[in-house]
């Protein structure tokens, strides 16, 4: 993780000058200078690069069994869109460019204008770029390099944006140890932990169910995820 980062990081990332605000940050991620790995996001004036490698079995295997959910009671009901990596989303109000490991879109959501399709500069037909305003649920899958951005930084940033739901899901640590989904609500005070039951379930507004993350091994090989609803 990198914090207002000099020109060059590396031998294989080169930051312009001028990204320190966010138009010219955004124009850079625009470009085809702009890196195709690795997360960087904009966070209200300086950048956070994250370019360690994805942990197989605590991070992708997590954010696809969410994914999957959300597009199951989302997508194919036609209530919205899941996106799922490299989905940027950029706040105005909050001086943000992200890409959440989860982002949910409720077609009301645009069809009010509170999130914007920025289309790409090529012009073609259906293809854009970025997400702007404020996404219905982001997820964030807590990694060992992103646990003081996750839980410290973007919270206040999403709640400044104006995102109704955040959900935090950590799950490091050995297979036998629990894993944690958080889901936070925004009120006029920011967001607020929506209490766990005695079975380990949160309730989200977005579904209307309340939630639990469970995860399974698979003898020696790694886990499997499940996002319950009741």
């Amino acid at each position: 993780m990198t914090r207002n980062p000099s020109p060059e990081v590396d031998d294989t990332l080169r930051i312009p000058p001028g990204v320190g605000a966010l138009e010219e940050f955004r124009r850079w991620s625009w470009s085809d200078s702009f890196p195709g790995h690795g997360r960087i996001d904009f966070l209200g004036g300086g950048l956070e690069i994250d370019l360690n490698p994805e942990n197989l079995y605590q991070h992708g295997t997590v954010k696809t069994a969410i994914a999957a959910v959300l597009h199951e009671q989302l997508a194919t009901t036609g209530r919205g869109a899941v996106f799922v990596d490299a989905t940027r989303v950029v706040s105005v109000e909050a001086g943000i460019s992200v890409e959440p490991d989860v982002v949910v879109v409720l077609w009301d959501t645009l069809a009010a204008g509170r999130v914007r399709q920025v289309p790409a500069a090529s012009g073609e037909p259906d293809s854009f770029v970025e997400l702007e305003g404020a996404p219905d649920l982001v997820v964030e899958v807590v990694s060992e390099s992103s646990v003081s951005k996750d839980r410290r930084r973007l919270p206040p940033l999403y709640a400044r944006a104006g995102i109704p739901e955040l959900w935090l899901v950590d799950a490091r640590g050995p297979r036998e140890t629990p894993v944690r989904l958080e889901i936070h609500h925004l009120t006029s005070a920011g967001y607020v932990l929506a209490p766990t039951d005695a079975e380990g379930r949160c309730a989200s507004r977005l579904l209307g169910s309340r939630c639990r993350l469970r995860r399974r091994a698979l003898r020696d090989l790694g886990f499997t995820y499940q996002l319950e609803l009741a």
